[in-house]
């Protein structure tokens, strides 16, 4: 019984070290370091330069009719059978001034308008007095009569057909058409 216990105190640690050994070659071993290879040679480079071929240059549409479809030129609304400039209208044709001197190589025609109501012949003359009206406004705020024409169009252009008030009040305007000179 003795040896017995002398051999288990003795296998205990044997068998401790044997089990750690085979632990230890079991476990994953981490790959090799290896170098990373050196970046690859980069030229700085030089100044910008434009290509030659397929250069494209911007191109930018100030034409007349690019100007009317953005409808920089904003319109003016008149009360019922008047002609009269309205106060809440004057802001919006000093501004049309301020863009007209500021692109003096265009002309403007100014097209008065009315709604649909009295007789063809009375709404043609309303609506050149309309247009006169603005024409005038605009040379007392600096611009050339010389690039202002007007035009009058009474009641034939309506921008809306419906028969009320709300209808007709979009109808009696004056509107800003811009043109090349020429």
């Amino acid at each position: 019984m003795r040896i017995r216990k002398i051999t288990s105190l003795f296998m205990l640690p044997a068998l401790l070290f044997v089990g750690l050994a085979t632990i230890n070659s079991c476990q994953k071993k981490e790959p090799e370091q290896v170098p990373p290879p050196p970046p690859p040679s980069v030229e700085k480079p030089g100044p910008w330069r434009p290509e030659a071929q397929g250069k494209q240059e911007l191109q930018v549409d100030n034409s007349a009719a690019a100007f009317n479809k953005q409808g920089v030129l904003k319109m003016i609304h008149f009360d019922t059978d008047k002609s009269n400039i309205r106060p809440e209208d004057r802001a919006i044709l000093k501004a049309n001034a301020e863009w007209l001197l500021a692109h003096n190589h265009f002309e403007v025609t100014i097209e008065g308008h009315c709604d649909e109501r009295n007789t063809r012949a009375y709404n043609l003359a309303l609506g050149e007095r309309r247009a006169n009206a603005a024409k005038q406004y605009l040379i007392g705020l600096g611009v050339p009569a010389s690039i202002m024409h007007t035009v009058s169009y009474g009641k034939s252009r309506p921008l809306c057909t419906e028969h009320n008030e709300a209808c007709w009040s979009r109808n009696r305007r004056d509107a800003f058409v811009i043109r090349d000179k020429g």
